[in-house]
């Protein structure tokens, strides 16, 4: 495509924020999670005004936000068809890969085999082995941690084996080094999407997850967007997990500690970089309030969000596509503390971009595809453009 050589685009995952039931939400036990949906109707309506000026009250009845006569924006819809409902699967499918088989999950904790292998590995021993809130087992299992010099593994309805660790007893380049060991050992049939280091400080009624998070995703199967930029030679920038779940390849992200601090990483990108592409992942809504149910903290996430979405949108060029989208749904309404199976929103801003719908897409990967459409490449994963319905003639 002519003219493409300094455009820019960034994709900015709303992580949890999905928009209703995808057609098999049943098959995977999240009948009736809505998570934009049923957080609007649990406080009596949302206020985000400026998300409702780029379409967001067009794409389903959302409390509070109501459809505007004349949009600045493109909306739709994104259907997931990969298998699984985490993160690393959304990320690949928006990035145009495709999951047959979901990852492996273990309701009953991991076996002896893979949990005998990495004591031995290690050189400490392994506690807990279960099902359970990052919060809550630490509370649980702290203490005995640190009587046996012991990691503390634990694992959720996602397919991750996530060791904690308290800074003080277990250095955390000890700790990065044991999940570079797991990752290494959790091959097929335990080929689990991500490891991940869950550092804590505090002492016993006051531990603290500490920022120093990290994950260790295992690689992509195939060929993603990120790749068939890299090939082009096109500048690619990652702010928040997104590196992570691509295991590194063809992208290096600047890790955030929260939204606020993900969207000055965003403004700086975008008040900074000549060209290129920007993946980011603002993960507050699913980490801090979908896992824990808790609706409020979720209704002010997104308000918040709504608030600094005027500086993003202030900030793009003439040649500049925002797309704004999610990864999965994790609605804190419902019983579940875990990710919900649900289709989820897509909002498009630019000046080029032509105010109206761009319909239900059938799979996350359209938007992979259009990215590459932007920048004149040929890829297009698992997904079909968009483009020519978005802008401007």
């Amino acid at each position: 495509m002519t003219g493409s050589t300094n455009r820019r685009a960034m994709v900015l995952v709303l992580d949890g924020v999905g928009c209703g039931e995808a057609p098999d939400t049943a098959a995977y036990g999240d009948s009736g999670s809505d998570t934009i949906g049923n957080v609007a109707r649990a406080v009596g309506g949302l206020d985000l005004p400026n998300m409702a000026r780029l379409g967001l009250g067009h794409i389903a009845p959302i409390e509070g936000v109501e459809p505007v006569v004349h949009p600045i924006g493109a909306w739709g819809t994104l259907i997931p068809r990969s298998s699984g409902k985490d993160s690393t699967t959304g990320h690949w499918e928006l990035a145009g890969l495709h999951l047959p088989k979901p990852f492996p999950t273990y309701p009953q904790g991991f076996p002896p085999s893979v949990i005998e292998a990495f004591e031995q590995a290690t050189g400490r021993p392994v506690i807990a082995n279960c099902v359970a809130s990052g919060t809550a087992v630490i509370a649980d299992f702290a203490e005995q941690a640190r009587e046996a010099g012991a990691w503390i593994v634990y694992t959720s309805a996602d397919s991750v084996f996530q060791i904690a660790a308290h800074e003080e007893w277990i250095p955390l380049e000890e700790l990065y080094r044991a999940c570079e060991i797991a990752r290494a050992q959790l091959v097929a049939p335990h080929d689990v999407s991500r490891v991940i280091a869950r550092p804590f400080v505090g002492t016993s009624g006051a531990w603290k997850r500490t920022a120093n998070r990290r994950d260790y995703s295992i690689q992509p199967p195939g060929e993603t967007l990120l790749d068939a930029l890299a090939a082009a030679g096109i500048p690619r920038a990652g702010v928040g997990k997104v590196d992570d779940l691509f295991a590194g390849r063809g992208i290096t992200s600047r890790h955030t500690v929260d939204n606020a601090d993900g969207v000055s990483a965003l403004l700086e990108w975008l008040n900074s970089a000549p060209r290129g592409f920007c993946f980011a992942n603002l993960v507050d809504f699913d980490q801090l309030f979908g896992h824990r149910n808790d609706v409020r903290g979720f209704q002010g996430a997104l308000e918040s969000f709504d608030r600094a979405l005027p500086s993003l949108l202030a900030a793009l060029r003439e040649d500049d596509l925002l797309f704004i989208t999610a990864d999965h749904g994790n609605d804190p309404t419902t019983p579940s503390t875990d990710h919900a199976r649900e289709r989820v929103p897509l909002l498009v801003a630019g000046a080029r971009v032509r105010g109206g719908s761009v319909g239900e897409r059938d799979t996350f990967s359209d938007l992979g595809a259009t990215v590459a459409d932007w920048f004149g490449l040929s890829w297009r994963g698992r997904g079909t453009s968009f483009l020519p319905g978005l802008l401007h003639a």
